[in-house]
């Protein structure tokens, strides 16, 4: 009987050590693996592409712009930011402020003045270049400037804007970016382990469609607008005549604007960048997906993509964006009730109906301009001079 009892006092004694051995290792398999899923990347890189040309697409330019700014001020330097933009809008013989380019009424910051460095401009904005770029497939003897040299260790930001429908990107209005294409270029860049996390943001119309089938690990998305949704246009210049930066794009600045001073730079999440969106605002729905990216939005700070991988504190904002001129007209748009556009015969990254009002009644109004009034002054003159000779 002692014998017996002894025996299995022993099997006991072996199956909770066994027991607590296995947990040991699957505590440790655990965490090697978390260790393994958010490994700290060691650099950042942006791709920042406008693929639109002609005058009218003046606001696209100054979207891609405004983010490239954006990425600088924040850490990036311009070894790691590839800009792509499609036409010479500052160079445009319609442009009233030759070699600049502006994104609010104000005029007070010049997004195409000092330190732009355009990697591709006009023709070289193409899909297939912009392909090449992302998975590194280039000629021999390309420029370093053209390249995005980046490994495992890399975290890569990729903006577009454009004109878009549901499932592509138009390029220079001749040829279209599917997000067939988009999610291959991402699969060939896993593959060749040539990141470690991608942010994939788009401004145009049903941008959310455009990241439907990216299937590589690491990667989170957002659109400007869900499928079967435009995107607007926030305000226009008068001046210029023409609208001069989109809703989204706008928005996203004015959350990057607010990253002044100290430690909240690094404490701000992607999440809350998200939340910051409002659709009233926007007049359409952001749509994100982060599914793929293996990690809690909630704990990926926003300069894991748009900033240094260094601290980064700014105590002083000399590359702001003067937000200021409009911002009356923008807490007014925000109490507005949401309005979704989902009419296909609406014209694709159209102006906002509050800009559409605003120019109906503009030109509604009929004024006399100045040359009209000295025309008139010396008819005039020109008469009297005539009726006193014959008198």
């Amino acid at each position: 009987m002692k014998r017996t009892t002894l025996r299995v006092l022993l099997v006991a004694t072996l199956c909770a050590a066994h027991a607590l051995v296995a947990s040991a290792g699957e505590r440790d398999a655990a965490a090697s693996t978390a260790s393994h899923a958010y490994r700290r990347h060691s650099n950042n890189w942006a791709v920042v592409v406008d693929t639109s040309r002609f005058w009218s697409n003046y606001r696209h330019i100054a979207n891609a712009l405004s983010l490239y700014h954006s990425v600088k001020r924040l850490g990036i330097p311009d070894s790691q930011i590839i800009l792509m933009l499609a036409d010479q809008m500052p160079c445009n013989a319609r442009n009233c402020f030759p070699g600049e380019v502006f994104n609010s009424r104000t005029q007070k910051i010049n997004l195409y003045g000092k330190n732009v460095e355009v990697d591709y401009r006009g023709a070289e904005v193409t899909v297939a270049n912009f392909i090449t770029v992302l998975t590194g497939r280039h000629k021999p003897g390309t420029p370093a400037s053209k390249k995005l040299d980046t490994d495992e260790n890399s975290n890569i930001f990729i903006f577009m804007t454009g004109h878009g429908g549901d499932g592509f990107l138009k390029f220079q209005d001749f040829e279209e970016l599917s997000s067939q294409d988009i999610a291959d270029a991402i699969q060939e860049m896993h593959v060749k382990k040539r990141y470690h996390e991608i942010f994939f943001m788009v401004d145009t119309c049903q941008a959310g469609s455009l990241s439907n089938a990216i299937v590589s690990p690491n990667v989170v998305t957002i659109g400007s607008s869900q499928t079967g949704e435009s995107s607007y246009a926030h305000h226009s210049d008068e001046e210029l005549g023409l609208a001069v930066i989109d809703r989204f794009t706008f928005s996203t600045l004015d959350y990057l604007q607010r990253m002044k001073v100290g430690d909240w730079i690094r404490n701000s999440s992607l999440r809350e960048l998200f939340n910051f969106y409002d659709p009233r605002m926007l007049y359409s729905t952001p749509d994100y997906r982060d599914d793929i990216l293996g990690r809690d939005i909630d704990g990926v700070p926003i300069t894991d993509f748009f900033g240094s991988v260094l601290d980064v504190q700014l105590h002083y904002d000399e590359e702001a964006y003067p937000l200021e001129g409009v911002s009356d007209f923008d807490n007014h748009q925000r109490q507005l009730p949401e309005i979704t556009a989902t009419d296909e015969s609406k014209t694709m990254d159209s102006v906002s109906p509050a800009n559409q009002q605003h120019q109906q009644r503009q030109q509604k109004r009929f004024r006399f301009s100045t040359d009209f009034f000295l025309v008139g002054l010396a008819f005039v003159i020109g008469i009297l001079i005539v009726t006193n000779r014959k008198i």
